[in-house]
């Protein structure tokens, strides 16, 4: 089950993702370009390179102790990011198998663990060959979240606005929705705010943050959980803020939970 400041004040649930295309494999023009679809319809956007200030500042009502201390950090290559969160479709074109509970194969991929999304994520790169999927590391997944802006959320510090980009607690439902039917983010990226929590790779520690690198940080060596980022379905508009962290187990399994893909360019 996951733990987080916003499960607390709201009481547990459980979820995860959607959605499917079959498309020709990648040519070589397609690969080093600024967008990208794989064999199972994954289309990439190119993250430059670049510096950040990560975290959430302290004055802020929302922020939790491991949201800070605001600290400055560089992303120092290049990075493909998933446009969508992975759907219930790309999941079943490489597990076989779809596990989420809210049905839809153009949904969140949801009820998957961070030890599945390793699975899933080896067999594709055993079907792909040479192309290196992964998950992207927490400061990555901000770096690309907040898309150069220094708001509580990527557009702005309005939460009045979040419907516009977002599914969470006021307009979802209590499910997940098809990817991509809110505004994107200035990068291009859609449902970063919102829809599932999305694994990342790295081990949480709560105080990691006044410690970590400022080049490329990759979290703590070794922990008991793992980092979940971006808010879901049934979170309020305070837990859906570009800093917010989460965490669960590696086996957790939960509804609310799924990822979006990275790959690093010329794997």
């Amino acid at each position: 089950m996951f733990d987080s400041t916003c499960f607390h004040r709201q009481l547990a649930h459980g979820v995860l993702l959607a959605a499917f295309a079959t498309l020709l494999p990648l040519s070589a023009s397609a690969q080093t370009g600024k967008t990208f679809t794989n064999s199972i319809g994954t289309e990439f956007i190119l993250i430059p390179a670049g510096s950040f200030t990560m975290g959430a500042d302290k004055n802020d009502k929302d922020a939790e102790d491991d949201e800070t201390p605001q600290h400055r950090v560089s992303i120092s290559q290049t990075f493909y990011l998933g446009k969508y969160e992975v759907t219930q479709g790309e999941w079943e074109a490489v597990m076989g198998s779809n596990p989420s509970k809210f049905n839809g194969r153009s949904n969140p991929v949801e009820q998957v663990s961070w030890d599945d999304v390793q699975t899933f994520i080896q067999r594709l790169n055993a079907k792909e060959g040479t192309r290196k999927y992964r998950l992207p590391t927490e400061a990555e997944w901000e770096y690309a979240a907040r898309a150069g802006t220094k708001s509580t959320y990527s557009f702005g510090d309005d939460a009045g606005q979040l419907g516009a980009y977002a599914w969470y607690d006021d307009n979802s439902g209590s499910q997940t929705h098809p990817v991509g039917q809110k505004k994107p983010n200035p990068w291009g990226l859609y449902d970063m705010h919102g829809n599932v929590l999305e694994w990342v790779n790295d081990w949480y520690n709560e105080s990691y943050y006044s410690r970590s690198a400022s080049n490329d940080p990759a979290g703590p060596s070794s922990g008991q959980t793992r980092v979940l980022r971006g808010g879901c379905w049934y979170y309020s508009a305070g837990c859906l803020r570009s800093a917010r962290r989460s965490i669960g187990t590696p086996d957790d399994r939960d509804d609310r939970g799924g990822f979006r893909l990275a790959c690093s360019p010329g794997q």
